[in-house]
C-alpha cells in the first residue's frame, strides 16, 4: 500500500517523529506542506494528513493543503500531536475530507512536548512525548489502516 502523509511538524518534531515511525510499517512519503512543490496524490492508495494542535485545531497550511490538493474520493487518515488538550483534534481536516468524499480510515493522536506561549516558563508540558509506548501505539494504528486496505 503507497500513502502519502502529508504533513507540518515545528517547534519540537513531535508529529514528525510519529510519523516516522509510521513511516517504518511501509511504503510511505512523508510530504512537509510548507515546501513548494507540484504534489500529485492521485497514485497513493491513501492520504494522511498531519499536524500538531495550534489553538486547538490543525496547523491552517495543512488544511489549505488538503483542499488544494487532496483527490475526491481517496481514502484518508489523521494525526496530530498536542501539549495540553486535543481542542478540535481534525475536525477541521475532517470537513474538508467530507466535502472531497474522501472515506476517514481513522484517526491518532497522542501528546507532544509543547512549550509554547505560557509553557515556556514553566519548562513546557508532556515533556518526554511522544514515548516509546505512542510510538508503538502509532505503528500499530498505520498497521490497521494497512490490513483496512487490503
Amino acid at each position: 500500500m503507497k500513502t502519502a502523509i502529508c504533513y507540518y511538524s515545528r517547534h519540537h518534531g513531535n508529529t514528525l517523529k510519529v510519523l516516522e515511525a509510521m513511516a517504518q510499517e511501509g511504503e510511505v512519503d512523508l510530504i512537509d506542506v510548507t515546501t513548494r512543490q507540484a504534489v500529485r496524490l492521485n497514485g497513493y492508495d491513501c492520504i494522511g494528513l498531519a499536524s500538531g494542535i495550534y489553538g486547538f485545531d490543525f496547523q491552517k497550511s495543512v488544511v489549505a493543503f488538503a483542499r488544494q490538493y487532496l483527490p475526491q474520493g481517496k481514502p484518508v487518515f489523521f494525526v496530530y500531536t498536542y501539549g495540553g488538550a486535543k481542542g478540535n483534534g481534525a475536525k477541521v481536516a475532517a470537513e474538508v475530507a467530507k466535502e472531497k468524499n474522501c472515506p476517514v480510515l481513522g484517526e491518532f493522536s497522542c501528546k507532544g512536548y509543547d512549550t509554547f506561549g505560557p509553557f515556556k516558563l514553566v519548562g513546557g508540558i508532556a515533556k518526554g512525548h511522544p514515548n516509546a509506548r505512542e510510538l508503538e501505539h502509532a505503528r500499530c494504528f498505520f498497521r490497521q489502516i494497512q490490513d483496512r486496505l487490503g
